[in-house]
């Protein structure tokens, strides 16, 4: 008998001596085990989408249903949450849908381990990223040549990916140029970046519904601010007209960014959300379900 199984079988022996009414087997601590591991992830895969504040939703629901049926005995309320809940099921099928069908693809591709596994690479494709993507924009920018790029943060974009062509590449300064070049095909549309990792090109972007933005933004810039209000994604751009880089964080545009500055700012926006990532994880389980909160500060 090995020194672990040894210990676990001391540890159970002692608490069926010392506590009789609990019958706790090996089967059962690994059975706890498990499903703790499971219920875990899963609720570190929500809380990086917006599916995350749905949860929290469900659970505010299923407290309110409690209080008003076994504290407060309020009758038409608990009928009419008693009704709401008979459909939970089909409710929770219908709001999680892109989530539990990447679970199954990702299962059904022999690639599980990518669902529950935190890839120890991402912090350092990102850091090629960030210094492959300052030094295409450099010569994009001397060249006065177009460019969009969306960097993926928290929020997933698996709906603006299909609206273009899906790759799975490294960003390299060389790729970027050839995809922006104004003769290639995947020009007009945006990159999206995702873990330091190219995962979609000619991409298209919801435009900016601000009515107040100045005349001499082009298309490109109104939809570079458009993905940044409706996600936290960081997108960067260089203008076709004038050569200027831009970037857009949560539907703020920063203009005129010297080649360095935008390095800087990417350094700060995506490097910065990984080291907080990295200390999220140590969060109970309910910041998990709140998605923890971005700081104002944060932001341009």
């Amino acid at each position: 008998m090995s020194p672990a199984t040894e210990l676990i079988h001391s540890a159970q022996m002692f608490l069926q001596s010392n506590f009789p009414l609990l019958q706790i087997q090996l089967t059962d601590i690994l059975d706890i085990a498990i499903l703790s591991f499971i219920i875990y992830k899963l609720l570190w895969m929500l809380r990086k989408t917006s599916s995350g504040r749905l949860m929290w939703g469900v659970l505010i629901l299923m407290t309110a249903m409690f209080v008003s049926s076994y504290v407060l005995s309020l009758t038409a309320t608990s009928w009419l949450l008693d009704k709401v809940v008979q459909w939970g099921l089909l409710v929770l099928v219908v709001l999680f849908q892109p989530e539990i069908r990447r679970f199954l693809e990702r299962m059904g591709s022999g690639r599980l381990g990518i669902v529950f596994a935190s890839s120890k690479e991402a912090g350092q494709d990102m850091e090629t990223a960030i210094t492959q993507t300052a030094e295409a924009y450099t010569d994009l920018s001397r060249d006065k040549v177009g460019a969009l790029m969306v960097f993926e943060r928290q929020n997933l974009l698996d709906d603006v990916i299909k609206t273009g062509t899906e790759l799975d590449c490294s960003v390299s300064s060389e790729l970027l140029k050839n995809i922006f070049w104004n003769k290639a095909p995947l020009h007009d549309g945006a990159v999206i970046v995702r873990e330091g990792r190219i995962v979609g090109a000619g991409c298209m972007l919801p435009l900016s519904g601000n009515v107040n933005l100045s005349r001499d933004l082009g298309m490109r810039h109104r939809a570079g601010i458009g993905m940044s209000e409706h996600s936290d994604a960081v997108v960067v751009i260089v203008s076709e007209e004038t050569g200027s880089i831009s970037a857009a964080v949560g539907g703020m545009l920063k203009r005129h960014l010297a080649p360095e500055t935008l390095e800087r700012l990417l350094r700060n926006e995506l490097l910065n959300d990984k080291q907080e990532e990295k200390k999220g994880s140590q969060l109970p389980l309910v910041g998990l379900l709140m998605g923890g909160s971005r700081k104002e500060g944060d932001r341009l």
